[in-house]
C-alpha cells in the first residue's frame, strides 16, 4: 500500500472491527445464557402461581393463551383438570424439571412442577423460536450501534492519523520547496521523536553535500587560479626566446599557440566555475540586451577587425531580468565562437527580438556551420567538432558553449542551434522569459535539469 495514512487507517479499523466482533460474539453468547435463565425463572414463577390456583376437580374452562406459552394442570389423581386453549391432551413434558419437547409443530421449553401442598402438577411450556427471537432482538439492539459508529470511528482515526503525520507533511513540503543550491539544514519545529532520525539523516546528507560542493569549488577555483602564474611565466620565456631564435621559428610559434590555448582553457574553467547554478551567486537586475550587446561587441571589436569581418547589431532593447556579468559572458562566448569559425571577410549578426512572452537573442554567422548530428553534443563539456583540432585549424577547449548553456539555464532561458540565413552558417538562439513569474518557473525547472545532468 503506497499511502502510509491509508495503511494505518485500514489496519486500525481492521483491528477495531476484529476486537468488536470478538467482544460482540462473547457478549451475545453471555447475553443468550442470561436471557435463558430469565425466561426459565419466569416459567418457574408462573408454574408456582398456576399450581396454587383453587379449581374444581372437573369441567374447568380452558384458559386463553397467546400461542407462545401453554400449560396443563393435573390433580393429585393425575387427571388433567385445567389447560390452556392450545395445549394438547397428552403430557407436554416427559421428565421432571426443565426439558425440551416437540408438539403442535414447534420446539418448546417445558417445565414439569409438582406442588406437594395440594398434590397438583403443572406442566408449562414456551416456544423456543419466539424466545430466541425476543432475546436476539434485545441483544442486536445493543450491538448495532457498535457497527453503525464504525464510519464515524474511521473518520476520527483518519483525522487523528493526519494530525500525527503533520510533521512528515511539513518535512516533505520543506524538501519540495528547497532550491537546488539550498543545502541548509531542515528545521521542522516540534517534530515527534519518531521523525527525528529521518530529519537528522537528511540534514547529515545535506551537510555532506555542501562540504563536497565546497571542496569541488575550491579545487577548481584554486587549480585554475594557480595555473595562471606558470602560464604567465611561460609566455615571458617565449617572448625572450623569440628574440633569441627569431620571430618565425616554427617550434616557438607552435608552442606559443599551445600556451595560448592552455591559457584560454584556464580562463574558461574559471568562467565555468563561476557560472554553475549551484555555486554562482547571481544578482538579478533589469538588463537591456541591446545595450549589453553593444558593450561586448566594442570589447571584442579587435577580433572582428583582425579578420576583416562585418559585425551588425539589429533589433530592439529586449529588456530581461538577469545577471549582467553572466549575460555578458554568454554574449562574449557566442561572439568569440562566431568570429573564430567564420572566414576572413565574413558577416556576423546579433539580432534581438521582443516576442509575445519572451525576448530572443540570435547570433548568426555565414561560416561553415555544423552538421545536424552534433548540434546537441557541442554543449557537452570539452567536446569539439572534429576532435582536439577543428578542421579550420582554430584551437579551442570545448567549454564556450557549455558555459553559455549553463548561463542560459541559470536565467531559465532556452538555447538552441539551427542553420543560418539561406541554410548557410550557424544561428544560435537564446529565448529569455519576459516576466518574473515565467523566469522563476523556468529557472526552477532548469535547476532540476542541471542537478540530473550533474
Amino acid at each position: 500500500m503506497n499511502s502510509l495514512r491509508r495503511f494505518l487507517l485500514v489496519s486500525v479499523l481492521s483491528a477495531l472491527m476484529l476486537v468488536n466482533f470478538i467482544a460482540a460474539l462473547h457478549g451475545y453468547r453471555s447475553s443468550m445464557v442470561e436471557a435463558e435463565n430469565l425466561f426459565d425463572q419466569k416459567l418457574q414463577a408462573m408454574a408456582l402461581q398456576l399450581s396454587s390456583v383453587p379449581l374444581r376437580t372437573t369441567n374447568n374452562a380452558p384458559a386463553p393463551d397467546d400461542e407462545s406459552m401453554v400449560f396443563q394442570l393435573f390433580n393429585a389423581d393425575g387427571k388433567l383438570v385445567w389447560h390452556s386453549v392450545h395445549a394438547p391432551d397428552q403430557y407436554i413434558a416427559a421428565n421432571e424439571g426443565f426439558s425440551e419437547n416437540n408438539f403442535n409443530g414447534y420446539r418448546w421449553r417445558t417445565l414439569s412442577y409438582f406442588n406437594f401442598v395440594n398434590g397438583h402438577r403443572i406442566m408449562i411450556a414456551e416456544r423456543l423460536d419466539l424466545r430466541y427471537r425476543l432475546a436476539e432482538s434485545v441483544i442486536l439492539e445493543s450491538i448495532v450501534p457498535v457497527v453503525v459508529v464504525l464510519p464515524v470511528a474511521g473518520l476520527l482515526i483518519w483525522l487523528i492519523i493526519g494530525q500525527g503525520l503533520k510533521s512528515l507533511a511539513i518535512l516533505a513540503k520543506i524538501l519540495r520547496g528547497k532550491a537546488a543550491d539550498d543545502l541548509s539544514a531542515v528545521d521542522v519545529g516540534q517534530a515527534p521523536n519518531e521523525l527525528m532520525p529521518v530529519i537528522e539523516s537528511v540534514n547529515s546528507m545535506l551537510r555532506r553535500l555542501a562540504e563536497s560542493f565546497e571542496r569541488e569549488r575550491r579545487f577548481s577555483a584554486d587549480a585554475a587560479h594557480e595555473l595562471r602564474t606558470p602560464i604567465s611565466a611561460i609566455k615571458i620565456h617565449l617572448h625572450n626566446l623569440r628574440d633569441e631564435y627569431g620571430q618565425d621559428n616554427e617550434s616557438l610559434l607552435s608552442l606559443e599557440r599551445d600556451v595560448d590555448r592552455l591559457a584560454h582553457l584556464v580562463e574558461q574553467m574559471l568562467l565555468l566555475h563561476r557560472t554553475t547554478p549551484d555555486h554562482y551567486p547571481a544578482k538579478f537586475e533589469r538588463i537591456s540586451l541591446a545595450a549589453l550587446a553593444r558593450e561586448v561587441i566594442a570589447e571584442r571589436y579587435g577580433d572582428f577587425v583582425s579578420k576583416d569581418q562585418i559585425i551588425e547589431l539589429l533589433g530592439s532593447d529586449g529588456d530581461i531580468d538577469g545577471d549582467r556579468f553572466a549575460i555578458g559572458i554568454l554574449l562574449q562566448n557566442l561572439l568569440t565562437n562566431a568570429s573564430k569559425y567564420t572566414q576572413h571577410g565574413g558577416t556576423i549578426q546579433v539580432k534581438i527580438e521582443a516576442l509575445e512572452n519572451r525576448n530572443r537573442l540570435v547570433v548568426v554567422d555565414n561560416g561553415p556551420g555544423i552538421s545536424a548530428d552534433v548540434k546537441e553534443r557541442v554543449f557537452e563539456r570539452f567536446y569539439r567538432v572534429g576532435g582536439d583540432r577543428h578542421s579550420s585549424g582554430v584551437s579551442g577547449c570545448g567549454l564556450g558553449l557549455s558555459i553559455a548553456e549553463h548561463i542560459a539555464e541559470l536565467h531559465g532561458a532556452n538555447i538552441s542551434m539551427a542553420a543560418g540565413d539561406n541554410d548557410c552558417g550557424l544561428a544560435v538562439t537564446v529565448d529569455f522569459p519576459k516576466t518574473r513569474t515565467a523566469l522563476k518557473a523556468s529557472r526552477s525547472l532548469a535547476m532540476e535539469k542541471y542537478g540530473e545532468k550533474k
